[in-house]
């Protein structure tokens, strides 16, 4: 990919924390990311149990509308002593049960399940997928994950979602403490947005 180039790639999300480290990570790369909401496309349904499946289906449904590549995520948390829960549903882990849908119900659930176990380990993952257009046989896929452990005590002013919880044993810190540069560096996203352009300089020819 030619990095003197900006390349316009519609993110299949109207998320602004995704928007943004998205596009701090992908501006070096010479792709400028456009939120689909600026394009009027509506929110794809994510009716799919795991995240590849529901990334594709916000993919194309961004591509199709636009005509435009596109590139769509599905992340979240997992906790494997609670059977990987809240997984797919991490965004509306409190509301599926008639609560409120914020980040702040979304936190007390998972620390109130987690009092019922001693394992609080946990991990972020995040699936990218790529498609040149909506119709594209071979979409570029990628996978990061991220782990640490649930902390009962919100830490930090930094990030969204679960990062307040979100305890780095390497870092001593949540990832809400991080700086949002280095959040950036090594998150899950950032794992795998390296990923993806690993492959997508691969099919460009550019090296690496």
């Amino acid at each position: 990919m030619n990095h003197d180039t900006a390349r316009e790639v519609v993110l299949a999300s109207n998320n602004a924390g995704k928007l943004r480290e998205f596009s701090a990570i992908l501006s070096s790369a010479g792709i400028r990311m456009v939120a689909q909401g600026e394009l009027g496309v509506t929110e794809a349904d994510e009716p799919h149990v795991t995240f590849v499946e529901n990334a594709i289906a916000k993919a194309r449904h961004a591509s199709q509308h636009t005509g435009r590549p596109a590139l769509a995520d599905d992340s979240g948390l997992c906790v494997p002593a609670l059977g990987g829960a809240p997984g797919v549903y991490s965004a509306r882990y409190a509301s599926m049960n008639g609560g409120e849908k914020s980040d702040l119900a979304n936190n007390m659930r998972l620390v109130s399940h987690l009092q019922r176990v001693q394992d609080h380990r946990a991990y972020y993952v995040a699936v990218l997928v790529y498609l040149e257009s909506a119709d594209d046989p071979c979409p570029i896929v990628a996978e990061g994950r991220w782990h640490g452990e649930i902390v009962a005590t919100p830490r930090g002013e930094h990030g969204f979602g679960y990062d307040p919880h979100f305890w780095l044993p390497e870092q001593g810190c949540t990832v809400a403490e991080l700086d949002p540069a280095e959040k950036n560096r090594i998150s899950h996203r950032a794992r795998a947005l390296n990923r993806l352009l690993e492959q997508l300089r691969e099919l460009s020819g550019a090296p690496a």
